[in-house]
């Protein structure tokens, strides 16, 4: 697949290399063209030269890394092709072109081949895992891809797990991840944009919209930071995600990650853009609402009634998740009144034996708690969740019959933990995860009114914050009543028949009106 190369004056100085000018025309004399790049590839043991005599025409050079093209496949339809090409098609004088036709037509039909013109093309080519082609007394060389055919198979991504919708999912090689798009996006409105980011790594990252639909202004900002990245390598799409969001020191992520090729078609459609990183499967869509983190692929595969039921569950223990510990710690150690009678003995009794407060009592568990469920993640997943629940089990019941921690404290913490797990984004998860400490702290020096701070603040700070000019809690602050069809309800498809307005300004229409279904008695 060919990707439209952005040539705008920041990609092309961030595409130089660093240390050394390599672009200088390819030289006529082969030779020449030969010792500058093993000067450029010095010390580069896994850098081959093969040098490929012909008889009765242009001696050729072939120049590629060890281990990233398909060696056999190159044997096969190049080398093969080549000697079987001495006998049967020798040049004659009337046909002096050389051995750089030869190659080409041969080259075309097996592979994606194109021209190299200078040294800096011809290195670039290189290092990107395709096979250069210099030929004696033609000023240009070609480039051909011919990728290794291994790599890790197309499967359920294990972060985002589904019951019901599509069973494949990203993987490390960005020409596979962007044919998992074609292939549900059959139009010539899908456009896809490369840029080389990091002076050393020089790492493919993908710009993929929908032209019809995406909002320029939206494209332009995303261009803009993705050229401004200074940096020596790429290794995730994580170091794209810091360089471009908009508050990096928020604990919520204003730019979604998913591995799920189904969830990228979804927020295309919506008029949003994705970066697809060589080298990861997880994806960046943006922008992003708070609301967004509450979603999962799923609400838009069940009917709109099972769905809406099940969103309302997430919105519910997600709120759980984040605030029962230190409400707890704020009735039980200040506001008793709030509390019944019976429940307010119950706990009292409980906590009679323990020798710490208890707001100690819940920092402790909380402590213990993230720390299995941390080294669930770190382990092998066969020991993985056995760990963390055996584990949870144990410490728990230990600590409460000896007399550490009180049974109340061991109860919210476990339901705080299973709340958790009802996030259907990860790095939408950890936010909570983390203000659950701060609210804990408020909660336990000033109580209820401590508690009412710590929220105030949160939202003050999650109304402040933008992605890429989209306001973070949107549409509910700034309201629309429009925007509200798919946040706490997911209403049925035929009566979503827009796209949401600040995304897709433009082209709005997504289905025609008086698509709904007639559910009318037929008589008999």
């Amino acid at each position: 697949m060919k990707f439209r190369k952005h040539s705008s004056s920041a990609a092309m100085e961030a595409a130089h290399h660093p240390n050394t000018d390599y672009n200088f025309p390819i030289d006529p004399t082969l030779s020449v063209n030969e010792q500058r790049l093993r000067t450029i590839f010095e010390d580069c043991s896994d850098v081959a030269f093969h040098c490929l005599p012909m008889p009765m025409q242009s001696d050729t050079l072939a120049v590629y890394i060890i281990g990233l093209p398909d060696t056999k496949h190159l044997d096969a339809l190049f080398l093969n092709q080549l000697n079987a090409g001495r006998s049967r098609e020798p040049l004659t004088s009337d046909r002096p072109e050389g051995a750089e036709p030869f190659f080409q037509q041969r080259l075309v039909p097996v592979s994606m081949s194109r021209k190299v013109e200078s040294i800096d093309e011809a290195v670039d080519a290189v290092l990107a895992g395709e096979v250069v082609f210099l030929f004696d007394g033609a000023s240009h060389g070609l480039a051909a891809s011919v990728p290794e055919s291994e790599g890790r198979a197309i499967e359920d991504p294990p972060s985002e797990p589904a019951i019901r919708g599509p069973r494949e999912g990203f993987v490390e090689r960005l020409v596979t991840n962007t044919s998992l798009l074609r292939r549900r996006l059959r139009n010539t409105h899908l456009k896809i944009e490369t840029y080389a980011i990091g002076t050393l790594s020089r790492t493919e990252v993908a710009l993929v919209y929908l032209k019809a639909i995406a909002e320029e202004d939206l494209l332009q900002e995303v261009r803009s930071r993705l050229q401004r990245i200074r940096i020596d390598g790429v290794l995730e799409s994580g170091y794209i995600e810091e360089f471009i969001t908009d508050t990096p020191i928020s604990p919520f992520p204003q730019i979604q990650n998913t591995e799920r090729p189904d969830v990228v078609i979804g927020s295309l459609l919506e008029g949003k853009v994705a970066l697809l990183t060589e080298g990861t499967p997880v994806a960046l869509v943006l922008p992003m609402t708070f609301w967004t983190g509450l979603q999962a692929s799923e609400d838009y595969y069940e009917r709109s009634m099972i769905a809406t039921p099940i969103r309302w569950l997430r919105i519910l223990f997600t709120t759980v998740s984040l605030f029962l510990p230190s409400l707890y710690v704020s009735l039980v150690s200040y506001d008793h009144p709030a509390l019944p009678t019976n429940l307010l003995l119950s706990i009292a009794s409980s906590q009679r034996l323990s020798p710490f407060p208890a707001i100690i009592e819940m920092l402790l568990m909380e402590v213990t708690f993230e720390a299995l469920r941390e080294a669930g993640v770190r382990l092998p997943k066969g020991v993985g969740s056995a760990v963390t629940i055996v584990g949870g089990i144990v410490i728990g019941q230990a600590a409460v019959q000896a007399g550490f921690i009180s049974a109340p404290v061991v109860i919210v913490v476990a339901t705080t933990g299973i709340a958790s797990f009802i996030i259907p984004r990860y790095n939408f998860g950890l936010a909570f995860r983390l203000l659950r400490f701060p609210l804990l702290l408020l909660a336990g020096f000033m109580g209820f009114f401590g508690l009412m701070i710590g929220i105030l603040a949160i939202m003050i700070h999650l109304a402040s914050l933008r992605s890429f000019g989209l306001p973070y809690l949107y549409p509910v602050a700034p309201l629309s009543m429009e925007g509200l069809k798919d946040v706490f309800v997911r209403k049925a498809w035929f009566n979503m028949g827009s796209r949401p307005r600040p995304a897709a300004a433009r082209n709005r229409l997504r289905i025609p009106p008086g698509k709904q279904p007639d559910t009318r008695n037929q008589d008999d």
